[in-house]
């Protein structure tokens, strides 16, 4: 076995990816993924393709080859479509899996890197912290007091303390104290390690009972069972049209054949089947969009929400500031001003202990970058005062906690029974260990105030001397001496400011909740331009209040200072009391349980534990406040072209089974759309709801309005309104076309060409206003939108060749139209739906917001 030191370095990248290669991705056994061949069943067992193959056998019964093939043709063309489309859809989701998986700390050519889980591999070695879940099974290397949760294994609910493998001993199975091993699925609750991996995926333990998860399905969202409630009464109101139309057709033309193509027509006009092919692809896609964002959403109802939010709570170290700490200032108890860091003389050697025990009560090897600076200043003052720290000998550590907001660790110089305890934390809290007399206090809360008005981080340091054989078992049984205070500056983000403003303008509050002191919490706030940074609630006072005094006070607060993550959760259910909707940062394993009772929880993707990212609805992979902004932004944008989507499918159904149906009831009038011509148009129908409309920029207002009411339907009494009114208006100017060249004796097939090219062109209307709810014609053909372009030269083309080829003329039963005539049926195209660019110009930005 290797010396402990050489293993820091790890796996090189290549072995890495070599054994990544071999043995596949760090996953526990699921459900497979859809291949091809399932895809391609999903389309045909779909009602309008079963409609689309009904009517092809019926062609070939009748002896009608030419027409069949032209519908089994757009049986294919519709399928490839579909399941491009689909394809796009589960590589999204794969995408979307990829940046899902749980993160993982590994050491790799000797360096600490960030991966998926997912890529972890046999070799690794992998650091453990409080609130990471193992990712997989591993021999621990080096333990700081780890304890680990391994009820997932064991059913055992207290965790189990861990200690370092000896380098010999095989793998032992999960339960019982003093193990070698973490399991992947475990919890780490306190303490650190490193350790190597011997298995992964379904070779670790949790793989071997993975089966269990094996077809488990998701829970559908409120959108998704909305979407096909509302398509299964669309089927049934088809189904009885159908079944009227197929009765009346027969009895008044004694053709049953016909009766059941012109009820299957009827039906495919009726049936919205492109509704769950919309909602796939808009959540699927615009979860990918988010995540370019740099926001993940790891359940889908999280998008739904989005643009519902009221009330955002946001951490403040990290999010708001960069969380880069530097140490600004140090303020010793006998001092009468505060020095820079840069000032510090080398002979004053107060000044110089309080930095150096600040050092001793900081982590040996730290994560938090406050420690991390802490460190850094240390060294770059003296690094020869710094290399006798690394000396010293840590013997045992006090960590902070929800109720004693300071940490202490114990040293010991060289073979001497003296020990030195060094204690840094809240500067209220380490005065209290101090025991400092009231005057004392209060001069070094004011010390305290004033450097917090500066927007520095402030934290108290203290010292103690023992002897080995006195330590207590709490660190307030420790004779602390006050050395003073330490400042700490983490500068707020650029994009922050313009974020906050971006925020209130769409009627977002923001409300800052962080442990640091009220005066650091209220410079921040000015300074990214929070409003009211004055109506503070500490810590303290809320701990005093009850919840109906917490529901009301919350309505004005600003700021939440002093606050441990334990207040978080009341601060959640204050705020939903008030029927708000809440969004709550978070990163610890404490802020679990508010991200869980937030509408929409948001982790840190960089800073959090797995916990927080498992409880949360997003994960900021960035960890900055804008990308929350950003992500509302984009959550605004999807919902609305949701809307405008489902507002153009049902209004185009109006038409198509207006025409469908008028002729069908009365003998003496030719039909008009055959199968050939629903199948058309849902070449049409199906690019422009699920691609062209998803691609389509918001509208510019969208960060000017005020949430949405999160209990509204999608599809509300006034979208059914204007989708019926768009669809009745191009019905109307149909049956014009239709009635008066039956009563100019225009014959049959002239007349369907007519009225089917001027369905087309009302068609490719309703998706263009439709792409906008507030812009006229002319500023949304300005607008950039590549698909549109494609689909409208796609769509000409296909009509010109379709009134002029006599081949393809044949194949959709039309006739050849003259110059006039196409013009005429453009013009009417236009004039369908110019009612709604006047509405929209009368109604302005209220049109349909």
């Amino acid at each position: 076995m290797e010396e402990l030191n050489s293993k820091y370095r790890g796996l090189s990248q290549a072995e890495a990816e070599a054994r990544l290669k071999k043995d596949g991705y760090n996953e526990l056994p699921t459900s497979k993924p859809r291949t091809i061949f399932n895809i391609i069943w999903g389309v045909l067992s779909e009602p309008m393709f079963i409609l689309l193959v009904s009517c092809a056998v019926l062609y070939l019964l009748l002896g009608n080859l030419e027409d069949a093939l032209v519908l089994i043709v757009s049986v294919i063309i519709v399928m490839v479509i579909d399941i491009v489309q689909e394809g796009k859809t589960d590589k999204a989701l794969e995408a979307l899996k990829n940046l899902s998986s749980p993160r993982a700390l590994v050491i790799r050519d000797g360096e600490q890197k960030r991966i998926p889980g997912r890529e972890v591999v046999v070799g690794d070695l992998i650091i453990l912290a409080e609130g990471d879940r193992v990712p997989a099974d591993a021999f621990i290397l080096k333990n700081e007091q780890l304890n680990v949760d391994e009820s997932l294994l064991t059913g055992e609910s207290v965790p189990v303390r861990k200690r370092v493998w000896d380098g010999k001993e095989s793998a032992p199975q999960p339960g019982g104290e003093d193990l070698p091993c973490v399991y992947s699925g475990t919890l780490v609750v306190s303490g650190r390690c490193i350790a190597q991996v011997y298995a992964t995926g379904a070779k670790t333990e949790l793989g071997k009972i993975g089966k269990s998860l094996e077809g488990l399905q998701e829970e559908k969202t409120k959108l998704s069972r909305d979407t096909n409630k509302l398509v299964k009464n669309f089927a049934l109101f088809g189904l009885f049209i159908c079944a009227l139309v197929i009765i009346t057709f027969y009895f008044t033309r004694k053709d049953l054949i016909q009766a059941f193509l012109s009820g299957i027509t009827l039906a495919m006009s009726v049936l919205p089947e492109e509704f769950p092919v919309i909602l796939t692809v808009f959540l699927a896609l615009g979860a990918l969009r988010l995540s370019k964002k740099n926001v993940l959403a790891r359940r889908a109802q999280s998008i739904e929400n989005l643009g519902a939010i009221t009330v955002l709570c946001t951490d403040k170290t990290g999010t708001l500031t960069y969380n880069k700490m530097s140490l600004q200032k140090i303020w010793g108890k006998e001092s009468s001003h505060s020095i820079s860091l840069k000032k510090i003389q080398r002979d004053q050697e107060k000044d110089i202990d309080l930095l150096f025990y600040s050092v001793l009560a900081s982590m040996k090897n730290p994560f938090d970058p406050m420690e991390r600076a802490i460190h850094k200043a240390l060294k770059d003052f003296d690094s020869s005062i710094y290399e006798k720290y690394e000396e010293l000998q840590l013997i045992k550590e006090y960590p902070l906690t929800d109720s004693c907001r300071a940490m202490t660790n114990v040293w010991k110089d060289g073979n001497s029974d003296n020990l030195i305890a060094a204690i840094k934390g809240s500067p209220e809290t380490v005065m209290d260990l101090c025991k400092l007399d009231h005057i004392s206090r209060e001069k070094e809360m004011q010390k305290m105030s004033q450097m917090a008005e500066e927007g520095l981080r402030v934290l108290g340091v203290g010292l103690s001397k023992v002897k080995s054989a006195d330590l207590p078992e709490e660190q307030a049984g420790f004779d602390f001496q006050y050395l003073g205070l330490i400042g700490l500056a983490d500068p707020i983000r650029e994009n922050v400011p313009a974020a906050v403003k971006e925020c209130y303008r769409a009627g977002i509050r923001i409300i800052m909740i962080t442990g640091d002191y009220i005066g650091t919490a209220k410079a921040i706030g000015r300074q990214i331009g929070l409003k009211n940074v004055d109506n503070v609630i500490t810590g303290s006072e809320l701990d005093t209040m009850t919840d109906e005094e917490l529901k009301e006070r919350v309505q004005n607060v600003t700021i939440f200072a002093r606050v441990v993550p334990a207040h978080k959760l009341r601060i959640v259910q204050a705020l939903k009391a008030n029927n708000e909707v809440v969004a709550m940062t978070g990163d610890g394993v404490n802020d679990a349980p508010a991200l869980k009772a937030a509408n929409i929880g948001i982790a840190m993707g960089q800073r959090g534990t797995d916990v927080a990212r498992e409880a949360a609805d997003l994960v900021l992979t960035d960890d900055d406040f804008s990308s929350i902004v950003s992500g509302i932004r984009m959550g605004r944008r999807i919902y609305d072209n949701l809307r405008k989507s489902f507002t153009y499918v049902f209004s185009l159904h109006v038409p198509i089974s207006g025409m469908s149906l008028i002729p069908a009831m009365f003998a003496d009038f030719p039909l008009i759309f055959y199968p050939v011509h629903i199948a058309f148009l849902e070449l049409i129908i199906d690019p422009a709801c699920s691609i062209v409309f998803e691609m389509e920029k918001e509208e510019e207002d969208i960060m000017d309005r005020p949430p949405r009411d999160p209990n509204a339907p999608l599809f509300g009494k006034k979208m059914v309104i204007i989708g019926m009114l768009q669809g009745l208006a191009v019905l109307v100017v149909l049956a014009l076309i239709y009635f008066w060249n039956l009563n100019n004796g225009v014959v049959p097939a002239k007349n369907r060409a007519m009225v089917f090219t001027t369905m087309v062109f009302s068609n490719l209307m309703l998706i263009t206003t439709n792409r906008s709810w507030e812009k006229n014609l002319i500023q949304i053909l300005k607008t950039p939108n590549p698909s549109m372009i494609y689909l409208l030269l796609g769509v000409f083309v296909v009509v010109i060749l379709a009134t002029n080829i006599p081949a393809v003329i044949n194949i959709f039963h039309l006739a050849n139209l003259n110059l006039i005539e196409f013009i005429v049926c453009l013009f009417a195209g236009n004039i369908s739906v110019l009612w709604f660019e006047i509405y929209k110009a009368i109604n302005g930005k209220k049109a349909l917001i």
